[in-house]
Formats: structure tokens, sequence, C-alpha cells
């Protein structure tokens, strides 16, 4: 406890530190704000009961930050920016010159790739925003527009993503932490209140048991998931000595980290996104005038409603991704020639591709061990809601792997920062 207090008294007392999470809580402040200006014309009774009958409309309610449940002017939420970040990320295992861009040309590469991504985020907004408008129409909760007001409801909502977008940026390079994640984060943190009002009102002595077991399970998720974020496996590196002018320099010992979950929370994300967007269009489809496209949309609504189909689907997907992304951000190729350039080697192996092989070895075991974990926490709600029939658990495990992941991540960089301050 005296340490956090004194780690806590070193970030208000380092200038730089307290300006970033200043800007970091005013930029979230904001965002919280745009979440709660609603598009006109909404029937709110509608809405409400639509929602609480809904796992689908809950989930994409978490990527919007809140924003969907009172349809506001950032309803889509950084969604449409994720789903291109997706599909960039794609691109680099098909595209060589993206492969090249991403990894291979430093900051400014990276700079266009982001580009290139909010380029493509804005398409993908505006056939969002039409989905759900018409989806919306067509449950009562909008009224049937004309079509200059169709168009500047489209409009705004597309200006608020990437508005919304807009302003994770800038929590980024000017704040604290991952401006994205922490947008998602505060949308979660910010319907805890009204969840924990709803916990209240249902509570009957009869689920106090059940209740009691949701509490361990989220202690247990927690734990998990801190530890297996901050677990590693060193590999050994040797720095060959060197002579120079009669001096020799070198030969000291240090290991290179490897970590069990390399990719965060992102594998989660992207694995709800997959799941999500096939949903958005097939509701959109399900009222389709074409007989066909309407009895296919209506088959495929109903597998995916199927909670041993979704669950498989979202175990695979996590499992799938968790290695799509180490392999887009770790390249053992790359390490094994940094070490080569430096004079350093793994002891026992020899330097070059053998390196690289060793390196992808570990690494591909090691996220094994990663994405069977992350694909199992993520169906855990799942099959906790299967047992005891509570709907919010579903979600509120998704909620939990996300906000623990985003405060371990925003943690170990305020931690950076002030390392940085003493040296």
């Amino acid at each position: 406890m005296k340490a956090f207090f004194e780690k806590l008294r070193l970030v208000f007392m380092d200038d730089t530190l307290r300006r970033r999470i200043i800007v970091t809580l005013g930029l979230l402040v904001a965002s919280r704000v745009l979440a709660v200006i609603p598009i006109p014309g909404i029937d709110a009774a509608r809405l409400q009961s639509l929602f609480n009958g809904s796992q689908f409309l809950n989930l994409l309610n978490i990527f919007s930050g809140g924003g969907l449940s009172t349809l506001s002017v950032v309803m889509l939420g950084v969604g449409p920016f994720i789903t291109a970040s997706i599909i960039m990320q794609l691109l680099t295992f098909m595209v060589p010159k993206m492969k090249a861009m991403y990894q291979d040309e430093g900051d400014a590469g990276r700079r266009r790739f982001a580009q290139y991504s909010r380029l493509l985020s804005v398409p993908l907004a505006v056939l969002q925003a039409f989905s759900f408008i018409v989806l919306f129409q067509r449950q009562g909760v909008l009224p049937h527009l004309s079509f200059s007001a169709f168009a500047l409801d489209i409009l705004v909502v597309v200006a608020g993503s990437m508005l919304l977008v807009w302003l994770g940026e800038l929590i980024s390079e000017f704040g604290a932490g991952n401006g994205i994640s922490l947008i998602i984060f505060a949308g979660i943190v910010s319907r805890l209140p009204a969840s924990l009002a709803q916990l209240q009102i249902t509570f009957t002595p009869a689920l106090l048991p059940v209740y009691a077991v949701g509490i361990v399970v989220t202690l247990l998720v927690i734990f998990g998931v801190v530890y297996i974020t901050e677990a590693e496996r060193p590999i050994p590196i040797t720095y060959a000595k060197q002579a120079r002018g009669g001096a020799s320099s070198g030969g000291v010992s240090t290991y290179l980290p490897l970590r069990v979950n390399q990719a965060g929370v992102i594998p989660i994300i992207f694995a709800l996104s997959i799941l999500l967007f096939p949903q958005m269009i097939l509701q959109f489809l399900v009222n389709s005038s074409v007989a066909a496209v309407k009895h296919i949309s209506t088959v495929l609504l109903g597998l995916l409603a199927n909670q041993l189909f979704y669950a498989i689907a979202y175990f695979i997907l996590v499992f799938l991704f968790t290695y799509f992304y180490t392999a887009v951000t770790f390249d053992p190729d790359q390490i094994s020639t940094n070490l080569q350039k430096s004079g350093a080697f793994i002891p026992g192996v020899r330097p070059g591709q053998p390196t690289a092989d060793y390196i992808s070895r570990i690494l591909t075991r090691l996220t094994l061990v990663g994405a069977l974990f992350l694909g199992f926490i993520a169906v855990l709600p799942l099959i906790l809601k299967a047992i005891t029939g509570i709907q919010s658990l579903a979600i509120g495990g998704t909620a939990l792997l996300i906000v623990v992941s985003v405060v371990i991540d925003l943690v170990k960089k305020i931690d950076a920062q002030i390392s940085v301050k003493e040296y």
C-alpha cells in the first residue's frame, strides 16, 4: 500500500505525466458527453425494450462506448475503425507492400498505415449507419424519414464516429494509454452504476449463491488475466566482446522477454467484431422482400443465436486472432537480424536464420498457451450464462476482459513514464 501511494505521488509530481492524465480525462469526458446526445425522433421506451431483449445489441453497445443504447451521434463508436484495422492487418499477409509498410518503414510507414485505416473506416461507417438506421426504423424506434433527413442522419452518425476516433488518437498522442481502448473502457465503466442498480432490483435471497459464485469467478478471471498478461519467457542474450584501442567492451548477458500473451486484448476485440458485423448485416437483410435472401438470413441468424455454435466460433476466432496479431506485431526474422547487427547472440544457437527459427518455436508454444487461455476466458461467461440463466453474464465477461486488459496496459505505460523521469 505504501508503494502504491508513493507511485501516486510520483505521478502527480511529474508535470508531463500529470498533464497527460488531465488531457486523457478531459477527452474521455468529451466522449461521454457525445454519447448522451441523441439523434432526433427516438422512441426511448421502445429502444429500452429492444436492448433488454437483445444480447447482440448489448455487445455492439460495448464497442460504441455506450452510445448505441441512446442512439447518440456517436452510436457507431469506434467500431468502423476497428473493422478497418482488422481488414488492413489482414492485408499485410496478402499484400507484401502492406507488410513492408507496416513492419519495415518505421514510424512513417505506421502513420501511413493508420491513415489508410481511417480512410477505409469512412465507407464502413456509412454502411453501418445506413444499416442501423433502417434496422431501428423497422423496429419502431425511429420514425420513417424523408430522403434528405435520412441522409443527414447518416452524415451526423458517420461524422460522430470519426470524431470519436479522432479523440482516441488525441489520447494516444497527448494523453496516457491507447485512446481507442480507453474510449471502449470508459463506455463499459459508465454502465457499471446502472448494472449494479439493476442487480439490486432483481436480487432475491434465492440468487445469493449464484451471485457469490459470480463474484468468485470474476476475481479468478481478473487474477488469470493479470497473471497471463504479465507472464513471460526470458531468452538469454549475450553480447560478444569487442576490443577497441586496447579497451574491450561487450560480453554482458541480458535476456529477451517473450510474453505469453503478446496480443493483449486485441484478439477479443477482433473476434467480437468479426462475429457482430455479419449479424448486423443479417439483421438488415432478414426483412428483405426477396424470399431467398430472407430465408438465408433467418437461418444464419438462428445459427448465430445458438449459444453452442456462438461459443465455439468465439473460441476459435479468439484463438486464431491471437496467433494472427502476434505474427503481425512480432517478427522473429527482424529480431534475429537486429541481434546479429548489434553483435548479440543466443548461447548455443547460431546467428541468423537458426536464431529466428529458435525464437519462432518458443513464440509458437507460448502463444498456444496464451491463445487457449484467452479463448477459455472469452467463452467462460457464456458457459456460466447457460448454467445460471443470467443474461448479463455473457456481456459482463467480455467487458471484464477488456477492462482488466486496458487497465494493465495503462498502468504499465504510466510506470514506464515514471521510470523515464527517475532516470
